[in-house]
């Protein structure tokens, strides 16, 4: 599923593109999953996970999130590097698809700035859209507060955990939370 794209205000005064990934934003998107990765410990990748993203295995990856009813990928960018991406998946499964699930990685000089809100106002806009989903759900790693603050802002619960789901490369153990979201219509 594509979105027409849209420019908002950051926070500091500059302009931000909010998109549907494109095949000349791959290198971009390439180069923002190594640095996102290397920032903090609470993406599920490290930097060195990331030579496995190719820019054919990119590209196939947006066409196929682009031409897909189900799913939905979006990136930010800001003075023509990408900030960030996002993305919603909703289910075909009649028992499951009143659920959507979505995620969300800025890159650190990003964070702050109002995109993190954005980005879930449009995921949000695109579960509306789809009259049977009634709940968002993500996770979040524990110690990550800046992340919990923002899910909570946007109107996330936790109503989980998953103990030791994380296994970082010292051997540290973190929980898993999850959240939920319920969707209001008008």
């Amino acid at each position: 599923m594509t979105i027409k794209p849209f420019d908002f205000k950051l926070k500091d005064g500059r302009t931000a593109t909010i998109l549907s990934p494109r095949e000349e934003d791959i290198n971009g998107v390439i180069e923002y999953l190594k640095i996102s990765a290397g920032e903090t410990e609470f993406i599920l990748r490290y930097p060195e996970e990331c030579d496995k993203y190719t820019y054919e295995a990119e590209k196939a990856l947006f066409e196929r999130k682009n031409a897909s009813e189900d799913e939905a990928m979006l990136i930010c960018i800001v003075d023509g590097k990408v900030a960030g991406n996002c993305g919603i998946q909703f289910s075909s499964q009649l028992k499951l698809r009143h659920r959507a699930g979505v995620a969300i990685a800025l890159c650190k000089e990003y964070w702050n700035l109002g995109i993190g809100t954005r980005m879930f106002e449009e995921m949000e806009k695109l579960a509306l859209n789809k009259p049977y989903v009634q709940i968002l759900e993500l996770d979040f790693v524990e110690g990550n507060t800046r992340a919990r603050a923002l899910y909570e802002k946007m109107g996330f619960k936790i109503i989980g955990r998953r103990p030791s789901a994380i296994c970082l490369k010292d051997g540290t153990l973190l929980d898993e939370y999850m959240m939920q979201k319920k969707l209001v219509r008008n």
